[in-house]
């Protein structure tokens, strides 16, 4: 009997946060500084219906794609290394693709190439560098090889702060403002481009994700388990890292900084669905979206001088998130 209300009570809360999850992305393009008439929206003249369908619904739009890149990564990283620390945020990838978007602002690189911005190929490069540079120095790690490969990225992250400083004391006013803002962190876009390219980036991320899970159920085991069902351990992470970073590299050129999405909704995903990763992967996917924006419309709802940016809100629920993660880690 016991166990059955236990069971139900579990059925009760998961279905109360996929509602509460849905309503918050239906709902929150109505949240923001200015009030929309609501009787305006559909009138293409209208000014409400300007910002609902040019700035609110393409940044909600924006922050579930970002939110589900952010936790697929985290839980792809966290798979693959066997370490429920691991994040892209944590290793230093993200603090790779910030530092080569700050080379393009300090260079002045605005211009395309081939319809890409030189700031979002600078981010891809230095996340994807990041990653072989990572992969390159494990191979010198024999003993706690994961942990110490995580102590690895909190270098890699202090190293690259450094290195963005310097470029912040040699910038001028305005590459420095241009900075500031973004390593704080944004969401805000202007039009579809933004969100379309990233709703393409999240869908790709996704398909090989699924496409893989199977592999991922036996690497996260062990590399030994995988390599005696014939899969190429090295070949399927190093694929997985590469589309993660290309995930990554994007979203961090065009949005700054975001931290410990990866590192939480998977960890609460796991938390109410206890089972095989291949079974965590799409719900990973929605509740990632789910969660930053709400984050996000948090940001927009607060009575502020300024907008607060987004990786400040994620710093605040993810800095304590995190301690709790290690002091958990070391009990057991």
């Amino acid at each position: 009997m016991e166990l059955n209300l236990t069971i139900w009570y579990l059925t009760m809360i998961k279905i109360g946060i996929w509602l509460v999850g849905i309503s918050i992305l239906i709902f929150s393009p109505f949240i923001g500084a200015v009030n929309l008439n609501i009787s305006e929206i559909l009138n293409a003249n209208s000014l409400t219906s300007q910002i609902f369908f040019d700035l609110r619904v393409p940044r909600v739009l924006f922050a579930f794609f970002a939110g589900t890149i952010l936790s697929l990564s985290g839980l792809l990283f966290q798979t693959l290394f066997r370490n429920a620390l691991m994040t892209p945020y944590t290793l230093g990838i993200s603090s790779g693709a910030v530092l080569g978007a700050g080379i393009a602002i300090k260079l002045g690189l605005s211009s395309l190439f081939f319809g890409v911005a030189a700031i979002s190929i600078f981010g891809f490069f230095g996340a994807i560098l990041t990653v072989f540079l990572l992969i390159y120095l494990s191979q010198f790690l024999k003993n706690s090889q994961h942990e110490s490969l995580l102590l690895l990225g909190i270098a890699l992250s202090l190293f690259y702060t450094s290195a963005l400083m310097i470029i912040f004391y040699l910038g001028s006013a305005m590459q420095n403002d241009m900075l500031i803002r973004f390593t704080m962190g944004s969401l805000s876009v202007i039009g579809w481009q933004s969100p379309i390219l990233l709703g393409v980036i999240a869908f790709i991320l996704l398909f090989f994700i699924y496409i893989y899970r199977f592999e991922l159920q036996l690497l996260s085991i062990s590399d030994e388990s995988a390599t005696l069902k014939g899969i190429n351990t090295k070949g399927v992470t190093l694929l997985l890292l590469i589309v993660s970073s290309l995930g990554i590299g994007t979203l961090v050129s065009i949005s700054g900084p975001i931290g410990f999405v990866g590192l939480i909704v998977p960890h609460m995903v796991t938390k109410l669905y206890p089972s095989t990763v291949n079974h965590r992967i799409i719900k990973t996917a929605f509740f990632g979206g789910f969660f930053l924006v709400f984050c996000d419309t948090i940001t927009r709802g607060l009575s502020t001088q300024s907008e607060l940016p987004i990786g400040i809100i994620t710093a605040l629920i993810g800095g304590p998130f995190f301690i709790y993660l290690i002091i958990s880690r070391s009990k057991r």
